[in-house]
This record gives structure tokens, C-alpha cells and sequence, in this order.
């Protein structure tokens, strides 16, 4: 299995455990990266809200890049994933404006998009491609007794006719690959909810309202960690952590993991090389033992 690794912004900065973490599984899984060295920002949804059509042609030159390259594209962010799929979408349904896309992609690049590039979450690669099975045989340490709640992100189901879930009101993709690693899930009533980072610039005491009530759900819950497949997910719920706890009076110490980050684990990866030491709340030691 070979894919067109799109590490988006965060793995390639302020998470760039996350990258580790996703070439490591990968290697282990016998899974082929080729990275999207030249491809852009996907524009997080912002740029679309200002100009709409070079959001558009932004994203189709990622898709031509990896259709010249003959390959798949695999996500490691839900956002990333969730804007992909909605520029896709977008382009399928009117054929005349995907040509509009495609006149100026030309011009400035000389790439054309064919619509043909399949584009995937590292989870649902996992899922659909790869297969359950497959990974459970290449488990050298499962991770059972560790429970661990699914925080999906507000890209992964949202909006719904775009969503990739099975049922985006009550998914559990996440929850099949936590039992696979051995693990147990954990249900709490904030695991479908925004972890606050979209508002974090413009109303950080909202922002931090809906990360304490994610954390404080999970720990609440039982949890022994929380995985989400999105690094800005991650980085809101890991960061932040003391200061939502400051803010509530409480103590959390809940470590937030990247979905490769966990598969990664259970597949025998060390505490060094998923550089966990950079997490602002650590799993404990242990849990790479």
C-alpha cells in the first residue's frame, strides 16, 4: 500500500509529534508515504469564507499533484480531510465551474485536476483499506486495561452530507480501532462535541468552556487518555489543559493522543520515538513499556 502522505499545517509545526508518530505507525504497518513536499494549505475553511474559488483551486492542485503522482492522498487531519472532501464534492457536482478551477490551475501552474484522486484519514485507510485484521496481527503490544475516549472534532461529522462516517450522529470508527489495539473505549456525553478551537482567537473563554467540558467529560467518564484524529483537536486539549484547570478548580493529567500516536503504541513504538516528552500532559511511562 502506497499513498501521498498530506501532513497538513500543525504536523509540520507546532504538532510535529504527530508526523513522527504517522511515520512510525506506517513504517511498522508496511504502509509506503510519499510526502506532499510541494502541496499547500488546505485553508482550514478560512480562506473559503473570503474567496471561495482560490480555496478551490488551492485544494485541486493538491488533488493534481497527487493524480500526477499516481497515488491516494492520506489525511492526518480531520479539518484537512473535511475541507478536502468538500472541495471534491464541490468540483463533481458542477462540471462547469471545475472548469473555471481548472482554467486558472492551468495558467499559474500548468496542473489540471481529473477528479479521479481518492482522498482518506489515516482512520479510515485503517478502516476500509487496510482492514482490522490485518492490523490486529501486527499488534507486538496491545493495550489492554487502557481506556481511552474518542474525541472525533468537529470536521469528522460535520457538516453531515459531507461526512465520510457511517452514521455522523453516532459514529464509531474510532471506537472499532480502539478495541482492535486492545483497549477499551470509553462513552461520555462530549465526544461528538467542538473542542473550542475555532473560536479560540475570538472568545477564548468560550473556547476554553467547551475544552474543559470535553476533558472534565472524559476523566469524568474513566478515561485514561482521549485520541482524536485532529492535530488542532489535539493541540486545543493537550495545551490547554492547565488552564482549564485552573479555570475549574480541578485536576485532569489526561493525556491527549493523535490516532497514530495510539496505533503507533500498540504496534511496539517507544516513548522516544513518538516523542511524547513534547506533549504538554504525558502518558505515563508505562503505557510504552
Amino acid at each position: 500500500m502506497k499513498y501521498a502522505l498530506y501532513t497538513g499545517c500543525v504536523a509540520k509545526g507546532a504538532g510535529r509529534e504527530l508526523l513522527a508518530a504517522t511515520n512510525v505507525a506506517c513504517a511498522k504497518l508496511g504502509i509506503e508515504l510519499v510526502e506532499m513536499t510541494a502541496a499547500a494549505c488546505c485553508g482550514a475553511g478560512v480562506i473559503s469564507e473570503d474567496n471561495p474559488m482560490l480555496a478551490d483551486i488551492l485544494n485541486a492542485r493538491t488533488f493534481a499533484q497527487a493524480e500526477e503522482m499516481g497515488l491516494p492522498i492520506m489525511n492526518i487531519c480531520t479539518t484537512c480531510q473535511g475541507v478536502h472532501r468538500k472541495a471534491q464534492i464541490k468540483l463533481k457536482k458542477d462540471p462547469a465551474y471545475l472548469e473555471r478551477v481548472n482554467k486558472e490551475l492551468k495558467e499559474q501552474t500548468g496542473l489540471e485536476y481529473k477528479g479521479t484522486v481518492k482522498v482518506r484519514h489515516f482512520y479510515e485507510v485503517l478502516l476500509e483499506e487496510y482492514g482490522l485484521d490485518k492490523l490486529k496481527s501486527k499488534i507486538t503490544r496491545p493495550l489492554n486495561g487502557y481506556k481511552v475516549a474518542a474525541f472525533y472534532g468537529c470536521y469528522a461529522m460535520r457538516p453531515h452530507e459531507y461526512s465520510d462516517l457511517q452514521n455522523p450522529d453516532n459514529p464509531d470508527e474510532l471506537e472499532k480501532i480502539i478495541i482492535a489495539l486492545g483497549a477499551t473505549p470509553i462513552d461520555y456525553a462530549e465526544r461528538l462535541k467542538c473542542c473550542g478551537f475555532p473560536i479560540l482567537m475570538m472568545n477564548k473563554t468560550n473556547a476554553m468552556k467547551l475544552t474543559g467540558n470535553a476533558l472534565i467529560g472524559a476523566k469524568g467518564a474513566g478515561a485514561d487518555a482521549v485520541v482524536t484524529p485532529c492535530p488542532l483537536c489535539h493541540l486545543n486539549l493537550d495545551a490547554y489543559q492547565p488552564e482549564v484547570e485552573n479555570m475549574n478548580d480541578v485536576e485532569l493529567k489526561l493525556p491527549v493522543l493523535h490516532i497514530p500516536q495510539l496505533v503507533a503504541l500498540a504496534l511496539g513504538a517507544s516513548y522516544e520515538e513518538l516523542r511524547l516528552k513534547t506533549h504538554i500532559v504525558r502518558p505515563p511511562a508505562e503505557i510504552a513499556g
